[in-house]
């Protein structure tokens, strides 16, 4: 498991192991989040994304409005989960985000995504979140 795999699992499950406590690690993850994110030239959106098929886009888009909406709210703005709406993710780094629907947030009953999603299907979850394109403001009732 890299540094990074292990920062997000920290991170995102809340473990933590032997005398260092949980408010120690997560300090210390997010000053090395700090560091990398300094060190990150590229902008919030993902480089390497390739977007999955329209058909893939489709059922994506399906189930972020069915199964994330029956707890973040079916219009994404907040319910037993936090809001989804770009106002809300803005200050979030796209990559402890991925990190969060990846490997879930067992404290939060935050559910893993992984073996159900891919690693790029979330990235384009996320870059579409944040842009605002699952909004009912922006697209209305349609889908």
């Amino acid at each position: 498991m890299t540094i990074n795999r292990l920062f997000l699992h920290i991170i995102t499950t809340g473990t933590t192991t032997g005398i260092i406590t949980a408010t120690t690690i997560f300090t210390l993850l997010l000053s090395a989040i700090s560091i990398a994110d300094a060190n990150d030239s590229t902008d919030s959106t993902f480089s390497s994304l390739t977007a999955p098929s329209e058909q893939r886009q489709d059922e994506l888009t399906h189930l972020l409005k069915q199964d994330c909406g029956s707890c973040h709210g079916m219009t994404l703005k907040g319910g037993l989960g936090p809001s989804l709406l770009p106002a809300a993710l803005a200050d979030k780094p796209d990559h402890v985000l991925v990190g969060t629907i990846l490997y879930g947030r067992e404290t939060l009953a935050m559910p893993a995504w992984d073996g159900i999603l891919n690693k790029s299907e979330i990235e384009w979850l996320v870059t579409q979140l944040k842009q605002g394109n699952f909004s009912v403001e922006k697209k209305g009732n349609s889908k």
